[in-house]
Parts: structure tokens; sequence; C-alpha cells
């Protein structure tokens, strides 16, 4: 059975490489997506100014972008009109990625400050998750060290992927308090992880995590169990939308992969620039990417064809 397991990773990891070998233009590997990086209009009163490093889409026709520099958050309607810019200078120490929640209240990772926090929305922080300035290992309850995503299940659990330092995703009610722990340890071994990098939760509660440095995306049950792992290169985002499909972006590719609930690859999108950013719509179903080459800032969206009319 763990030969049969190993085989089934093998040949799957060189479908995908295929897969990135053949894309050398901004579109879809099956050409099943119209690939736009000139989406976002910007205002000129308030261009980039810097890197574009984390995008939300609400599935209620806000997109809103995370820059690295104040104003931090730029607001946009999904035909890229641009709508706001907020968000002063004293809020981050490093902004790094950008959800928004099932009730539309945005969150925001800080990993030079240890930290996750949650925005009314006035754009006043109203929840911090870690201790500000203060580094925790794989055991703490109430501290990670540089976190760098998160993500909600049904019921509104918070799931942080806290893996530039540490191994593991740790999962919080909605009210900021420990449940448990996913992963802990580092390595490439069953239920291991070196550096996770994001986090999604499926309809069956399942927790898959981009684990990056292996090139793969570890599946565990809802209880911490580890279950498998898919391949796909992941130094970026993972979204998993309603219908269980995983979406896993990853900087070096340059692209965005497409797995089923099982781990089948469905698709793979070639974007622009570094997709360290990832969002999926979860009304339309279009992906947003953002590239965070610095001299580049961009962000791209990705929509499903219409099919041809007879």
């Amino acid at each position: 059975m763990k030969k049969y397991a190993f085989l089934t990773l093998l040949v799957a990891g060189v479908l995908v490489t295929g897969a990135f070998a053949q894309l050398s233009t901004l579109a879809s590997l099956f050409n099943a997506y119209d690939v736009n990086a000139k989406w976002a209009q910007l205002s000129p009163e308030v261009p980039w100014g810097g890197e574009t490093s984390s995008v939300a889409a609400d599935g209620k026709g806000r997109v809103v972008v995370l820059m690295r520099v104040a104003p931090y958050f730029r607001e946009f309607t999904t035909d890229g009109k641009f709508v706001k810019a907020w968000g002063e200078k004293a809020l981050f120490n490093q902004a790094h990625s950008i959800q928004i929640d099932r009730e539309g209240t945005i969150w925001a990772t800080d990993p030079n400050d240890h930290v996750v926090n949650k925005f009314d929305k006035d754009g006043k922080v109203v929840m911090v998750l870690g201790k500000k300035g203060m580094a925790g290992d794989n055991t703490s309850r109430d501290m990670f060290n540089r976190p760098n995503n998160l993500a909600f299940n049904a019921a509104g659990d918070i799931f942080v992927s806290d893996g530039y330092v540490n191994s593991r995703v740790v999962q919080f009610t909605k009210d900021g308090k420990y449940i448990r722990m996913f992963g802990g340890t580092k390595g490439n071994g069953p239920g291991q992880l070196q550096l996770p990098h994001g986090v999604g939760v499926d309809s069956r509660g399942r927790v898959l995590v981009s684990d990056s440095d292996n090139k793969r995306v570890a599946v565990f049950d809802k209880d911490g169990k580890f279950l498998a792992n898919y391949h796909a290169p992941g130094r970026g985002n993972l979204v998993v939308t309603a219908d269980d499909n995983i979406y896993v972006s990853d900087v070096n590719a340059g692209a965005v992969t497409v797995l089923d609930k099982d781990g089948k690859m469905i698709d793979v999108i070639k974007v622009e620039g570094r997709p360290h950013g990832l969002s999926v719509d979860p009304t339309t179903l279009d992906i947003y990417t953002t590239s965070s080459v610095v001299p580049q800032p961009n962000v791209t969206k990705s929509s499903k064809k219409k099919p041809a009319s007879n």
C-alpha cells in the first residue's frame, strides 16, 4: 500500500510539473480561463506605491488588495474600478495577508509583530490573536512565530498558518479561544510540515495546509489526524471553495494549481508575476492573484470562459 501511495504521488508530481512547463504565457492549461493582468483600474491619486502582497474577494462585489505600504488596503469592485484606500502606517509592522470572513469582516496577518488582526468596518483593530512583538514556539496556545495566513470554517472558527518559523496551523473559536493544533513538527514525513504558507477548510471539515517547502498540500481531519498529501507547489495561498475544489498559488511557478477534493489536478493557470496572494470569489469563482514582484505590483483576475454558443 505504501509503495502504491508513493507511485501515485510521483505520477501526480510529474503531471503537475509538466503542466507548468507547457505554460509560457498567461493562460490556463486547458484553456478554461481568461486571464486578465490589467484588471485593476488605479486612481491616479493613489498609485500602488509598493508590493501587492495579498487579495480577498468577499463574494458581494468587493475585492480588497493588501499592500506592503500605507494606505495598506485598496478596495475595488469586481470589474476593477477603484473605490477607496485606507489604513494608516501605524497599523502594521509587515502587512502580509488578508482574508474576509463570512460576515464581511477583514482580517490580516503581521508576521513581524507575530499577530493576526481583525478590523471593524471603520478600519479599527477590534481583536488580536497572538501577542504583539512576542514569539511563541510550536507548543504555544496564545503566541505565534511569524504567522503568515488564515482561513475560516463554516462555524467561524479561525485557522492560523504559523509557518515561517513554526510548523503548524492553530485553530481558535471565532472569539479567539484556542481549540487545537495541526502539525507542529518540522520535516517531510507524514503529517510533518516544512513552512506552511496557507490554509483552507473543506465541507467535511478537513484542514488543508499549503506545505510550501515540501511542494505539497497536507490534509488533516477536523480533529488534527493526518490523512494524506496532495502534490502541488504552494508558496502563496490556498483556498477551498464550496464545491471542495482546492486552489493553490505558487510564487516560484507563477501559477495557480486547481485540484479536486481528492487531490487530482483539474487545471494550472499561469498568472502575472509571483502570485503571493490568492483569492477565489465565493459567488463567481473568479480567481484573483497579487504579484509580489516589488518593482511591478499587480493584480490578475482569471475568469472561467463561457461555453461557446452553437
